[in-house]
């Protein structure tokens, strides 16, 4: 999560402006300083990128909600600021944003060519074989992926440690929401739950146990999985996952999101951008797969 990486990934997605009515209860508040990288008014989302944040989260650049879109007036890009950064249970805001100077704009490297299709990263297709890579799962199991031939599956990519709401904790809650829908639904009874860690030097077999009991995962219908970390991640830039980890402590990660469906076959059906996509939706697309 450095600042100095490249964070384009993050303009892809933003945070749910909805999650800002949370709970007060659970509200945690933190001074954040940093520059402005862009900003959307009629989004209200401002990108910043920003110093670590103590006690919270490591340097970074991502975008951020606003409640009003007022409070980006007069911003630009290059604006230094500081700001509180409001969490809540499900969601994260900008609040008391103040324009403290301004300094020109990290010039960004050029981007990397694409990868050339010999390279094994290149993006996976609708329709195309998803890799039968190998992996452990929450029990210890040693496992390939073609294990779940047979049934339909939803694939998230996570990390156990993800600080902010709205990034893994969201794609967990969704998984969490579908349980119960797939387990009524006869059209739905083969589908499965997959969710990956790519950080298996935390996430291991008993951690990804301890997790999937604190979500009440059905673990014959959900399962965590982690392995190799060089061929987790090969596994899932065929999906658009873009993982990146600090030099000196590879537990600073950074990533975007990706959540995919599978078929029976193995074949991948669809891929979902960010986290803007709700569990009725992937829930229609399997009834969708007949």
């Amino acid at each position: 999560m450095r600042a100095r990486r490249n964070f384009a990934v993050f303009a892809l997605f933003g945070i749910f402006a909805a999650a800002a009515a949370c709970d007060r209860s659970n509200e945690r508040r933190f001074a954040l300083n940093g520059q402005v990288e862009s900003l959307e008014p009629n989004r209200k989302t401002v990108v910043v990128k920003h110093g670590e944040i103590k006690g919270f989260m490591p340097a970074m650049t991502m975008p951020y909600d606003v409640r009003d879109a007022k409070a980006l007036d007069g911003l630009a890009p290059g604006d230094l600021i500081s700001a509180t950064l409001v969490v809540l249970t499900n969601g994260a805001y900008l609040t008391d944003i103040k324009k403290t100077g301004t300094a020109p704009l990290e010039q960004k490297p050029p981007e990397a060519p694409a990868p050339s299709a010999s390279s094994g990263f290149e993006l996976l297709k609708p329709g195309e074989a998803v890799p039968d890579t190998a992996f452990v799962d929450q029990d210890g199991r040693k496992l390939r992926f073609d294990t779940f031939k047979g049934s339909p599956v939803v694939v998230t990519f996570i990390y156990t440690k993800c600080p902010f709401p709205t990034f893994c904790p969201l794609m967990d809650r969704h998984f969490a929401t579908m349980q119960k829908p797939l387990k009524a639904d006869p059209a739905l009874a083969k589908v499965h739950l997959i969710t990956v860690s790519f950080d298996p030097l935390t996430d291991t077999p008993p951690v990804l146990k301890e997790h999937a009991k604190t979500l009440n995962a059905d673990l014959t219908r959900w399962t965590f999985l982690t392995g190799d970390r060089d061929e987790i991640d090969q596994f899932a830039a065929r999906f658009g996952v873009s993982v990146g980890r600090a030099i000196n402590d590879p537990r600073d990660i950074t990533h975007n999101l990706r959540t995919a469906i599978i078929d029976g076959d193995g074949k991948l059906v669809k891929v979902y951008t960010g986290n803007d996509w709700t569990p009725d939706q992937v829930l229609a697309d399997l009834r969708s797969l007949g």
